[in-house]
């Protein structure tokens, strides 16, 4: 493969559908944003490399071909997702080795985020051969812009898993962390997952985004028992959830803060249950925490 030009541009678009007259892109394999709800929110550059491609890659040829239908852009699809990558992934390469131009899009916003696509990236880049950005449209960007959580540092953590134990200890996995967590996740165990939150992580902000860039676009904010409340006294949501959740206090109490906080509210009159709860309330920790905490308590005690 000739060496790649370190700076291609392609004619500036007077209308979002004027792709005539285009300069073809150079062969290499080209990682496409596409909207991930409102249809306006695809670049020029982005139009311009979906109709310079030889081929699209994409997770459904279904999805793609809407979007491509939108603005006449008339390509050869290609899906690529888990259950065919090994198999489909030797035949982009070759095809990039073959000079040719290749995008790769997911069914919604930036590829390789939460899909296949990254081993694909990983065997060009062992290959040697070409492969860039056409950067746009987040989920995890958007709903982290609107969530009011603190943007800086966050991270990224994926879907949480469907199975209770798992959850448990997925969500185990990140509740140390000072970041803005960002999980996918799905309307049907939304509720669950906050439970999950709240006997893992404790007391903490939360925000909800659904539906971003669409009609029914919504964000729903506050502590985890205030979204649990809100939740089951109305319909259950629909759409792709994004969830962030607040990162861990930078300075957490200790085992003997905590302890010390419920030997007073013992020594109030207190039961054990009123203490756990009051604690949790007051310091925004695990309850499983606090409770194993008083459950040695009254041992010590006995």
């Amino acid at each position: 493969m000739k060496p790649h030009p370190k700076n291609s541009f392609v004619k500036t678009l007077d209308e979002p559908s004027d792709l005539k007259g285009f300069c073809k892109y150079p062969p290499g394999l080209y990682l496409v944003a596409t909207p991930i709800g409102n249809l306006e929110d695809i670049t020029l550059r982005a139009l311009t490399t979906l109709k310079s491609a030889d081929f699209i890659v994409c997770e459904d040829t279904r999805v793609s071909q809407k979007l491509l239908t939108h603005y006449g852009i008339k390509a050869k699809l290609q899906a690529y997702h888990d259950h065919n990558a090994e198999k489909v992934r030797p035949k982009i390469i070759e095809g990039l080795k073959d000079n040719k131009t290749i995008a790769l899009i997911s069914d919604a916003g930036m590829p390789l985020i939460s899909d296949p696509g990254y081993k694909l990236v990983r065997a060009v880049v062992e290959e040697g051969l070409y492969v860039t950005v056409v950067p746009g449209p987040s989920s995890v960007l958007a709903a982290l812009c609107l969530s009011g959580l603190n943007p800086l540092p966050f991270t990224f953590c994926g879907f949480i898993p469907a199975k209770e134990q798992q959850r448990k200890s997925f969500l185990e996995s990140f509740k140390d962390l000072t970041h803005t967590l960002i999980f996918f996740d799905t309307p049907q165990r939304l509720v669950d997952t906050l439970d999950a939150i709240q006997e893992v992580m404790g007391e903490r902000r939360v925000a909800v985004a659904r539906e971003l860039t669409k009609k029914f676009e919504e964000v729903l904010r506050g502590s985890v028992s205030f979204l649990q409340e809100a939740l089951q006294n109305q319909a259950p949501l629909k759409g792709e959830i994004v969830l962030l959740v607040e990162g861990q206090s930078i300075n957490p109490l200790s085992e003997q803060d905590l302890e010390d906080l419920l030997k007073e509210l013992l020594a109030q009159g207190k039961s054990g249950k009123e203490a756990v709860s009051e604690v949790q309330a007051k310091t925004q920790q695990p309850r499983q925490k606090i409770y194993k905490i008083m459950l040695r308590l009254k041992d010590t005690l006995r």
